[in-house]
């Protein structure tokens, strides 16, 4: 699976926490992994990895965005540009080897697909933000 793939199935997964509970993640994770195409153990256990770090990691992660949505509270955005920007900024914060350019980029891409049009230059500015930030 190429990294994009990758992030996309993280994005979903990450997309359903707002509406589980912590305990039901593992079940969540455990569905979505199931059915993956072109999966290997190795695409299986960052997957699982990376999701369970994000989720520990959630309330940092909400609040660096939050600080950085100027008159939005993170509670009005898109439950599909949280889940978004949650993983960028995770990556930007927690993850040296992804360069904080690819994480936004990707963040864009991935908001191109699941969001409607206005969202792709907020999720930017946002991250942009962000980046200047950390």
């Amino acid at each position: 699976m190429l990294r994009s793939q990758v992030r996309e199935e993280i994005f979903k997964i990450i997309f359903r926490f707002p509406f589980s509970s912590k305990e039901e993640m593992n079940e969540q994770i455990d569905f979505s992994l199931e059915d993956l195409e072109g999966k290997s153990d190795k695409n299986i256990n960052y997957i699982r990895d990376k999701v369970n770090d994000i989720i520990s990691k959630i309330e940092d992660i909400d609040k660096c965005i939050s600080d950085n949505c100027e008159g939005w509270s993170i509670d009005r955005l898109g439950k599909a540009e949280i889940a978004i920007m949650r993983i960028a900024v995770y990556e930007m914060m927690f993850e040296e080897e992804v360069p904080s350019s690819v994480a936004i980029n990707e963040a864009v891409e991935l908001t191109k697909l699941y969001c409607d049009e206005d969202a792709k230059g907020f999720v930017n500015a946002v991250l942009g933000k962000v980046e200047k930030q950390i």
